[in-house]
């Protein structure tokens, strides 16, 4: 079962709208991980139907789940007092899903990265839990900042010696390297797959706003 809305429907962007599938599918695999790829694909196209859109909303849970390990991690350091495993299931993945545009989506400002979190947690979640989610992405945002700037200085020192021990006309980029799998690469993978099936992922194949079942509610304090 997949979170439903709480609080009242608003206009929404078609990213926002992406990033809100994108939450329920991560909400859904986090309670059934038995759930495949394929049926992640055809539940997300049902959904969205635009090949683009699509390729946008796979992107987002396929790179949370590369770098769960490290987002959970990271998460756990900034949240004083909070085990992420005490917090509510939809909040943690609002969380996860916000924690990976900010630190890995260059293309993502900062602050749309917190404000469709914060928006994902009004909408999913409670009052409560948007200003929680907001505080920990505000930590982390800090956080992320500095650990990045300390990592570059420390580039910085092997990058110049790097520099100086290599022979002017160097290589570069190897022309024929073949490029990682791009969104368009991922949302044509997803246009072939077939757009209906039984099982899977929980749809409904009504309005694309429609809303989805509800949260297990505010997070709640580790004791």
């Amino acid at each position: 079962m997949i979170p439903r809305a709480q609080s009242p429907k608003a206009p929404m962007t078609r990213r926002t709208r992406g990033r809100e599938i994108a939450l329920q599918v991560l909400y859904q695999l986090e309670q059934n991980p038995g759930q495949g790829p394929d049926e992640v694909s055809r539940f997300i196209l049902r959904r969205l139907r635009e090949p683009k859109l699509c390729g946008f909303a796979a992107a987002l849970v396929g790179g949370v789940q590369k770098h769960q390990g490290r987002i959970d991690g990271l998460i756990s350091e900034v949240a004083e007092n909070w085990r992420i495993d005490r917090m509510a299931a939809i909040d943690r993945n609002i969380l996860r899903l916000g924690a990976y545009e900010l630190l890995y989506c260059d293309d993502v400002p900062t602050s749309v990265a917190i404000n469709e979190a914060l928006e994902l947690a009004k909408r999913y979640s409670t009052a409560q839990s948007s200003r929680f989610v907001n505080g920990i992405l505000d930590r982390l945002q800090a956080a992320g900042a500095s650990q990045m700037a300390k990592s570059k200085a420390e580039e910085m020192p092997k990058a110049e010696g790097a520099a100086s021990e290599e022979a002017p006309g160097g290589a570069g980029p190897n022309p024929g390297e073949e490029a990682p799998t791009s969104p368009a690469e991922v949302q044509q993978a997803m246009i072939e797959q077939e757009t209906e099936g039984s099982g899977g992922l929980a749809d409904d194949p009504a309005s694309p706003n429609d809303d989805v079942p509800p949260s297990d509610g505010p997070p709640r304090e580790a004791p």
